[in-house]
């Protein structure tokens, strides 16, 4: 007995989908980068206020350009010359150091031009998420995830407003995801032979060197990186073909490394110490569980805002005042581990379901804001646990992403801006969930008129 048409159509789109005509639409990318520049230039997000010496503009990492194109180099992440410095990764100063260069340290056009590459790179992820929908589910999730991050404000408001990596981090990410998903041929029905199967050297060779330049943007993502790399060593069926899959991982493993190097080195050079990325993790860990914490950052002991607290990172050097109070926060934690339990648990509710904003913005605005936040992650979580369920491609991929990119945060801080390299998934989860369910409602609809 045949299946109804529209039981069809409902298994239909489990299915991965070719990507052979399914060219991404291109004026899709024109409207959302237009939005966005748009938006920027007319809102004056790139007038930065004059705070603490333009402090606002980039904050550490502004600072640090700021040292790299006037000569100091890569020194002093707050007020004055303090010297060299690990505090932030490398990336995000680089580029914004290069715009100082050009076009002004803290002028009005270099904040421009370094939001207008934000901004790009916004809009640049929409070819990921359409790739990323395509070979995962169909060209429907895939349309209505493009526009949704084209023009939800959410999506774009770190690129419209934040001199800092989180939009240029999100962007690698998105485009590792889609790496991965051409290695392991997800969706990808043409391979003709089983030699086919096997990613290539050369897309090893880009998977390790991707890797490195996120890493050099934000590290904490590195957490997925060994996932993500077996991941695509399993989707390799033919076991004759793992001794030159793992060679190749070998030479990835080895570009990443490669990559890396020079950094590592200077920071051994400078420092004395081995400071693979950056060397601010205790001094964080202390914001984040010290006395008085809530699970946020304490800001106010930070030494960009305590004057106290700048004085001794001026005195002991970076390196030793990191680790002092690196120690000092192992030693709360150890006195009362239960407390640390408290705060990492509201940390991890901060992390999906809305972090507390205090400020001036007013009770509605802040509710709307908290409203937007849980909702997103509720409807990506549902929308994760149903491809999970129905076995969608690459859907475990994304489950080990969810659990590994915010375990950093979970114990250490947490800031809304923390989520945005998983939003792009977020929407693509969130867009599958509702279709699913409208695909269900039209299934139950069919049923009816028949019986």
């Amino acid at each position: 007995m045949n299946a109804p048409p529209m039981t069809d159509s409902l298994a239909a789109q489990h299915r991965p989908s070719r990507l052979d005509g399914q060219a991404f639409p291109w004026h899709i990318f024109w409207i959302a980068l237009f939005v966005r520049i748009a938006y920027m230039t007319l809102a004056r997000t790139w007038h930065i206020r004059p705070y603490e010496g333009e402090f606002a503009f980039g904050y550490e990492m502004g600072r640090v350009a700021r040292a790299l194109a006037t000569g100091y180099g890569f020194a002093d992440p707050f007020h004055g010359h303090t010297g060299p410095t690990a505090w932030v990764p490398p990336l995000y100063p680089w580029i914004l150091a290069g715009v100082f260069k050009v076009f002004g340290v803290y002028t009005a056009v270099s904040a421009w031009i370094i939001l207008a590459f934000d901004c790009v790179l916004n809009a640049l992820m929409l070819p990921a998420l359409w790739e990323i929908a395509c070979r995962c589910f169909n060209r429907k999730v895939a349309l209505w995830s493009v526009w949704l991050w084209a023009l939800y404000p959410a999506a774009m408001q770190y690129a419209v407003r934040w001199i800092w990596e989180m939009t240029l981090t999100t962007f690698l990410f998105t485009w590792v995801l889609v790496l991965a998903l051409r290695m392991r041929r997800i969706g990808d029905e043409s391979a003709a032979s089983p030699n086919n199967l096997a990613p290539s050297t050369k897309s090893w060779a880009l998977f390790g060197f991707l890797w490195a330049i996120i890493a050099l943007s934000d590290p904490s993502l590195c957490l997925f990186l060994p996932v993500c790399g077996v991941w695509i060593l399993l989707g390799s069926p033919h076991r004759k073909l793992w001794p030159r899959q793992i060679l190749s991982a070998a030479l990835a493993a080895l570009i990443f490394i490669g990559c890396l190097a020079p950094w590592t080195i200077r920071n051994h050079r400078v420092f004395h110490h081995f400071i693979p990325l950056r060397a601010n993790f205790g001094a964080e860990l202390y914001l984040g569980n010290g006395p008085g914490a809530t699970g946020l950052l304490m800001e106010y002991d930070h030494p960009f805002q305590a004057p106290d607290q700048f004085r001794l990172y001026r005195q002991m050097g970076e390196i030793a005042y990191s680790r002092w109070r690196g120690e000092l926060a192992k030693h709360i934690i150890a006195a009362d581990p239960a407390r640390f339990l408290n705060l990492s648990l509201r940390r991890l509710y901060y992390f999906w379901f809305s972090v507390p904003h205090p400020g001036d913005e007013g009770i509605l605005n802040e509710y709307g804001r908290n409203l937007n936040f849980q909702f997103t992650s509720i409807v990506g979580l549902f929308g994760l646990a149903l491809a999970l369920r129905r076995r969608i491609p690459a859907a475990g991929l994304f489950a080990w992403a969810f659990l590994l990119l915010p375990l950093t945060y979970y114990f250490v801080t947490v800031h809304a801006r923390f989520r945005h390299p998983l939003e792009p998934l977020i929407a693509i989860l969130a867009v599958y969930l509702f279709q699913s369910a409208e695909k269900s409602w039209e299934v139950r609809w069919f049923r009816r008129r028949k019986a």
